[in-house]
Formats: C-alpha cells, sequence, structure tokens
C-alpha cells in the first residue's frame, strides 16, 4: 500500500485536531455543521442503506448488494464505477442535497452510528444492511488506512494506533459501541445484521438471506446462478491489486488526487 508523502509526521496533537466530537463521538472533519441536517434526511421506502464501521468490507458488500438487488452479473458490475452509484450519506461529494435528489431506488451507504442515522431510519421507513468485521482484521486495515491518508499524516507504531483504536480515539467512535448498537437492533423488521468473514465462509446462506430481506423473487436454479455470480465477484475483488485508499481520502482529507479504478478490495 502506498504511503503519503514524507513531510513531517503528525504529533499527536496535530492527530487530534484531525476529529471534532459530536455528543462524544468522534467523527471525521468532513461531518461538522451538518449532523442536525443528517438526522432528518427525508427517506423513501424504496431505499437501501449499507452501513458499516470503516474497513469492514464496505466496498465487496455493496457490490453484493447491488449484484442481488439488480439482477446485474459481475462482468457488468466490473465496467461501472459502484461508488457512483452507492454515495456515502455524510461525506463531502456527492452531498445531501445532491443524494436526496437521486432517482429511485436508492442505494445509499454511511459508517456513521446507529443513533447518527436519519431519525426515519430508526422509525423503519428503510431498508438497512449492517456488517460487522473481525476487530484483529479491521485495525490492521484501518492502521493502513491513516498511514496512507496525506491529510492525516499517521506516522504512529501500530501498537499506539491499537492502544487508540481501544480507547475510542479514531473516526467513527469506538468500534464496539458500533457494533453494539446495531447488534441490539438486529430482530427490527427493517434491518439485516451480516458478518464479513460469512461472506467467505458461507456465501450461500448470506446471498438468500440478502434476497429474501429485499424482496428479490428467485427459485433454486436463480438462487443458484445468483450465488455463483457473487463468488465471481468475491474473487475478482480478492484478486485485484487496486485499493479503495485513493477514493476514499479524497473525501476523508479532500485532497486532489487520481481515483482508482472501480473494482475494489474490502474497505
Amino acid at each position: 500500500m502506498a504511503e503519503s508523502d514524507a513531510g513531517t509526521p503528525s504529533t499527536p496533537a496535530e492527530f487530534e485536531s484531525k476529529y471534532f466530537e459530536y455528543n462524544g463521538v468522534r467523527l471525521p472533519p468532513f461531518c461538522r455543521g451538518k449532523m442536525e441536517e443528517i438526522a432528518n434526511f427525508s427517506l423513501r421506502s424504496s431505499d437501501i442503506w449499507i452501513v458499516t464501521y470503516p474497513k469492514s468490507g464496505t466496498s465487496l458488500l455493496q457490490e453484493v448488494v447491488y449484484l442481488v438487488s439488480q439482477g446485474v452479473d459481475p462482468d457488468e458490475i466490473g465496467l461501472m464505477n459502484i461508488d457512483e452509484q452507492l454515495p456515502v450519506l455524510e461525506y463531502p461529494q456527492p452531498g445531501l442535497d445532491i443524494i436526496q435528489e437521486l432517482t429511485s431506488p436508492r442505494l445509499i451507504k454511511s459508517h456513521l452510528p446507529y443513533r447518527f442515522l436519519p431519525t426515519a431510519l430508526h422509525n423503519g421507513e428503510s431498508k438497512m444492511i449492517y456488517m460487522a468485521r473481525n476487530p484483529k482484521d479491521l485495525v490492521v486495515s484501518y492502521y493502513q488506512f491513516h498511514r496512507s491518508l496525506r491529510t492525516m499524516s499517521y506516522r504512529g507504531t501500530f501498537q499506539e494506533f491499537c492502544r487508540r483504536f481501544m480507547n475510542d480515539k479514531l473516526g467513527y467512535g469506538s468500534w464496539f459501541e458500533h457494533v453494539q448498537e446495531f447488534w441490539e437492533h438486529r430482530m427490527d423488521s427493517n434491518l439485516l445484521f451480516l458478518k464479513y468473514e460469512d461472506m467467505y465462509k458461507d456465501l450461500a446462506t448470506l446471498v438468500e438471506q440478502l434476497a429474501r430481506f429485499l424482496g428479490v423473487s428467485c427459485d433454486k436454479a436463480q438462487l443458484e446462478t445468483m450465488v455463483e455470480n457473487c463468488h465471481q465477484l468475491i474473487e475478482q475483488c480478492s484478486n485485484s491489486e487496486a485499493l479503495s485508499i485513493c477514493r476514499e481520502s479524497l473525501h476523508w482529507g479532500m485532497t486532489k488526487r487520481p481515483l482508482g479504478p472501480s473494482r475494489l478490495v474490502p474497505c
């Protein structure tokens, strides 16, 4: 993974200043001033929301969800920029106004904790898919991500980063609280709670759960084809050398750097 330009390493104080605190949770700077607007964001019954803590396999999940919900094949997805099809609610681009005007059905992503999501989601007005990932794997990916971010310029050791992770000193707050909040709502009719590892351990069951949750009608043969297409999609993602760092860095750091190809590995 490529690191950002050398420059002066961030001091602890400089790194702390990269975030702002909202109701006791550290959030990236681009969330500042828009949390009330996010809470009041208007939903549609046809919306599909994908929510994760950062580096939980978001990019892979979004492609599987898109494949299942839209009935497309992996080769077709490979020619698309899926990130443009599934904007992130709190990112500065494309922005809340543009997301609000997208045609239905909208597929929207977020990394926000459950309590900060639009109130209408809490009231069951749209379907929401949450994916959790083993924190031991997640923290490695999150560390590498921070090392690559030009605006963060994180130069601490992995051990120091782990301490930050354990003490809720990173963007989007505590992983433990993030997962716990969604786990407590796993029985809600509009929430499907998934585990990243099941994509590799039991993909057929995961795809069947997704299809049922999204109301996609399919017989046994169609389901088997869908599972095979998802297998192919995951292999394409896993074998790719391209990373999603460039695209996420653009949003987190608001820096001007070229975007990578649309084929992604888990982020």
